[in-house]
């Protein structure tokens, strides 16, 4: 996906490194804070003192604190695609599609503080979607291509006779993808632990591989 998304291969060089590097500090400040503290916590105070610069400095990279949301919500997800290289390979294109499509799934639902706290980011920016047409607008697209990302991996292992060719590739995406997310807003919120929001997540996966064998 393309900025903010979850397999993006983000890289700035040059003179707008450090620029990019300032703005990492102040994105990581604000996972810290809601890791340790809560959604709520976040403020320019709070996040100048975790990140060890002064609120006007803050103010200078993120004006509002719907920013400081986006910014966070940016780094999660860049954060969450280095975990995913770190667990599906660095080629992703060549990577096992079963292994992808599971290890991005996965990162969906929160499985320890660091997770925890970009996924309250990631469904707090969501819901100023719901108020905010740029930010719908951008969710929207980002979620075109993910879910076309997640529709390909399915694909692959369609013509690799893993998966059967009758299976519809998108539709098995998006429902997959909407699982995850609600079973993390489950977890979030604790109706269930992270251990039963995972094994039902892939309890679905394996269904959709198990289609393909019960058929042959």
């Amino acid at each position: 996906m393309g900025k903010g998304g979850w397999v993006a291969d983000r890289r700035v060089r040059g003179p707008g490194a450090h620029h990019e590097q300032r703005r990492n500090e102040i994105a990581d400040a604000v996972l810290a804070i809601v890791a340790e503290r809560g959604l709520a916590s976040v403020s320019l105070t709070t996040v100048a003192a975790q990140a060890g610069i002064s609120p006007g400095r803050v103010q200078h990279y993120f004006p509002a604190k719907r920013r400081l949301i986006e910014a966070a919500f940016e780094r999660g997800n860049e954060l969450a695609s280095v975990r995913i290289r770190a667990k599906a390979g660095s080629d992703l294109e060549a990577a096992d599609p079963r292994l992808v499509l599971t290890t991005v799934l996965a990162e969906l639902i929160p499985y320890d503080a660091a997770t925890e706290a970009h996924m309250r980011v990631r469904q707090s920016f969501h819901a100023l979607g719901f108020a905010e047409e740029s930010i719908a607008a951008r969710l929207r697209a980002l979620y075109a291509d993910f879910h076309r990302q997640m529709a390909d991996l399915i694909r692959k292992d369609q013509r690799a006779g893993r998966i059967p060719a009758g299976v519809d590739a998108y539709g098995s995406a998006l429902a997959l993808v909407a699982l995850a997310e609600g079973l993390a807003a489950y977890v979030l919120t604790g109706v269930v632990p992270a251990d039963v929001a995972h094994e039902r997540l892939l309890a679905e996966i394996t269904e959709l591989y198990d289609a393909g064998v019960t058929k042959r």
